[in-house]
């Protein structure tokens, strides 16, 4: 009994698996447009379809996945059009977002800021861009939780999650990760509660993320879930 219960709790359940595929998307081991195969998931995690296609319906419901009828579940493929819609969206919330974290920031919110831009700065540093895009994303959402805005937070956060798989298929230049003092800038305005500055670095910061896109259209290289999975 004790040895069936302790089975069940090492298998992987929908959740795991969603955050860990978000997490390979994020990261870029997963290219935009890669079919995710409900018998091939299964394979990898060891896991029935059934969990397997609950996963992807919660990766589906954060437009991280498409899944089309008679067809399967592929990674997210967004055309230049939604970049644009995507970016404009994020220059129209998270401005007034970074001025409400000034007002309300803590030392302790200061430090983890400070924390996720030290680790985004570590991931670049030994040449691992998936894993820096992943951490700047969550330094977005971060000052999101700061602002205290439950409702705008849950649009930023998917709005990010959609700006991952668009740099990915659309940078022209590195700084599309970040620019490396954008970050810094933004966590000193917050941490002396300039509101009006903070609003006006986040507003320039996310202008120079979309410039840094060559929003043309191009094809990425396929490469096995299961490699993708195990590195």
């Amino acid at each position: 009994m004790l040895e069936n219960t302790a089975k069940k709790k090492s298998t992987p359940q929908a959740d795991d698996i969603a955050s860990a595929l978000t997490l390979a998307i994020h990261q870029h081991r997963i290219a935009p447009g890669t079919k995710l195969g409900e018998d091939d998931l299964a394979d990898i995690y060891g896991v029935s379809r059934t969990i397997i296609r609950a996963a992807l319906h919660s990766l589906a419901h954060n437009h991280l996945v498409e899944i089309h009828r008679n067809r399967g579940a592929f990674v997210a493929q967004p055309t230049p059009r939604e970049a644009r819609e995507v970016f404009e969206a994020r220059a129209l919330l998270e401005p007034r977002t970074a001025r409400s974290a000034a007002e309300r920031a803590t030392k302790e919110d200061i430090a983890l800021l400070n924390s996720h831009i030290r680790d985004e700065h570590d991931a670049l540093a030994r040449a691992d861009n998936g894993a820096a895009l992943h951490l700047s994303g969550l330094f977005h959402i971060e000052i999101a939780r700061i602002a205290d805005q439950t409702t705008i937070a849950a649009f930023i956060e998917a709005l990010i999650a959609r700006s991952s798989l668009i740099i990915a298929l659309y940078w022209r230049r590195e700084s599309a990760l970040c620019e490396k003092h954008a970050h810094h800038a933004l966590v000193e305005a917050i941490s002396r509660g300039d509101g009006k500055l903070a609003e006006e670095l986040m507003h320039s910061h996310l202008v120079d993320l979309h410039s840094a896109l060559d929003l043309r259209e191009r094809n990425t290289p396929p490469r096995s879930l299961k490699e993708a999975l195990s590195s």
